[in-house]
């Protein structure tokens, strides 16, 4: 017996929420690959930090950029061809990890200090507006 999913954006009280159910897929997707590690910290007021561990890239091997509602952190760190090494623990390779904003939340910044890369976000609260529409 097949069951068919009924998400709950088909709600009929719930209109324009259709693309919720993308989203959380989307996310969940993202977190399935654990490179390089992270932290998530919340500091209160709306205002968050992500932090990932990304020994050895510098600011040149870094991006950080916005695209669709989602903040995607990208690594690549060019090979060292005259490198030879007897053991490589440290990894190195290319990454990507992205992580679904919320509406009206907004980049502070981001610093790389001691191997760690710091994402400062917080959330811009909307201004509540009543419309009066016309008969």
């Amino acid at each position: 017996m097949s069951t068919s999913r009924n998400p709950f954006a088909n709600h009929p009280f719930l209109l324009g929420f259709d693309e919720v159910e993308r989203i959380v897929d989307r996310a969940a997707k993202s977190a399935s690959d654990g490179y390089p590690p992270y932290n998530i910290e919340q500091h209160g007021g709306g205002i968050y930090r992500i932090t990932l561990a990304v020994a050895g890239f510098g600011d040149s091997d870094l991006s950080v950029t916005l695209e669709d509602g989602q903040l995607i952190i990208r690594g690549r760190k060019p090979d060292d061809a005259d490198r030879s090494y007897l053991h490589r623990g440290i990894a190195a390779r290319q990454f990507q990890r992205s992580f679904v904003l919320a509406d009206g939340m907004e980049v502070a910044g981001a610093t790389l200090e001691n191997g760690l890369l710091h994402i400062d976000l917080q959330r811009v609260e909307p201004q509540n507006v009543v419309k009066r529409v016309p008969i």
